[in-house]
């Protein structure tokens, strides 16, 4: 735990883009230590369902997230999910559920609202503390983090229909680093 307090302690800023080269916004990335786990900490995240939208669209989040998912709108809301990653149903409901769903194994979940078949969001879960979302410029930033190898894990929404497992690559990281990610159409 020491090395991920230290001032000089590594980073990594990614810039994401699609194959035209054009900024890519809501791409899930999470940083995997190759030896041994990087001791995810159990975390509370949000996703507000507001507009009969889900906010954020993309979540990442560590292997133990607690999300909570209050629902804004005057209209009620049925949050599922049928995914292997995590599998749960917040029936009809307005304002808060009693609960946070917790998200408790690794792999992309993708949401749905059972009454508005608009409403999509979803969630990368990683055994990784080191995880994020690429914002409206495709950038994001990890760290501080020790030096080392890592699996890059990474999804997109592009992909949906396509695969909703992550893509990895092997990466180094020493110092502040910097990573060019292109994701295509098709994994």
């Amino acid at each position: 735990m020491a090395a991920l307090l230290r001032a000089d302690a590594a980073s990594l800023s990614i810039a994401v883009s699609d194959e035209a080269g054009a900024a890519l916004e809501h791409a899930a990335v999470a940083l995997v230590p190759v030896a041994g786990k990087g001791s995810p900490q159990p975390v509370r995240a949000e996703i507000v369902q507001r507009d009969k939208r889900f906010i954020p669209r993309v979540s990442a989040v560590p292997v133990g997230a607690a999300i909570e998912f209050p629902n804004l709108d005057t209209v009620r809301h049925h949050v599922y999910s049928f995914s292997p990653a995590k599998s749960f149903e917040l029936k009809l409901y307005i304002g808060k559920p009693a609960a946070p769903v917790v998200f408790d194994k690794p792999g992309v979940v993708v949401m749905g609202c059972n009454i508005h078949d608009h409403m999509v969001a979803y969630v990368l879960v990683a055994d990784t503390p080191w995880v994020g979302v690429s914002d409206g410029a495709g950038a994001l930033r990890l760290g501080p983090l020790p030096d080392g190898d890592y699996t890059l894990e990474y999804w997109h929404p592009r992909w949906v229909g396509v695969s909703v497992e992550p893509q990895r690559q092997t990466l180094r990281v020493e110092g502040e680093a910097r990573h060019v990610l292109t994701i295509g159409e098709r994994p």
